[in-house]
């Protein structure tokens, strides 16, 4: 009884608002350019932040001219930050493959290579399951007429890239815009999904 006074009381003096705690996660996915992929993930409510970087390789201090150069095994990933009390990691995945062209296992749109190989790279056993089961509904979709070709593979690291990458369509957007519309990313994207 004096709990649910107490919790009446508290209520009452927050006007009303309930604040529920924050339930941070993280997700780290590979479509191609890292530039690309941030800005489609910053628009989500719910997401605390996006990162550039690498993974899926075998060097330990990985820098961007090594991996553009697919030296190090490592694909441009961005990883992202959220609060899964406001966007849920399907909605992640949902965005993911709606930005990439899942049926191209050598690169994406003008980059080619395995540097630039799409990959979903989950963080647990929850997030394998959820991408499996994703990867699984697109293939049935009948949306694709090729395979679904996208890794999912376990997270071994995750090796933030240089501060000039980060939010880069931000920092340089002219430069961005040309090389996102130069890629034949949008053009892709625009076929696939405007059905």
């Amino acid at each position: 009884m004096k709990k649910a006074l107490y919790c009446t009381i508290l209520f009452i003096l927050f006007g009303g608002v309930v604040m529920a705690k924050e339930n941070i996660k993280q997700a780290t996915f590979a479509g191609g350019c890292f530039w690309c992929m941030e800005p489609p993930f910053d628009k989500l409510k719910g997401v605390k932040s996006t990162i550039s970087g690498y993974a899926g390789g075998h060097d330990l201090n990985p820098t961007y001219e090594e991996v553009s150069a697919g030296k190090t095994g490592h694909t441009e990933v961005i990883q992202i930050t959220y609060d899964e009390n406001l966007v849920s990691y399907e909605t992640l995945l949902d965005t993911f493959w709606k930005n990439i062209d899942p049926t191209d296992a050598h690169g994406q749109f003008v980059d080619k290579g395995s540097q630039y190989r799409p990959a979903i790279f989950f963080h647990d056993e929850t997030q394998k399951e959820a991408a499996l089961k994703s990867k699984s509904d697109l293939e049935k979709s009948g949306r694709f007429s090729s395979k679904i070709v996208v890794e999912v593979t376990k997270l071994d690291k995750f090796f933030p890239a240089e501060e000039y990458h980060q939010d880069f369509y931000q920092k340089s957007p002219v430069r961005y815009k040309f090389y996102r519309y130069n890629s034949g990313r949008d053009q892709f994207l625009k076929k696939v999904w405007d059905k």
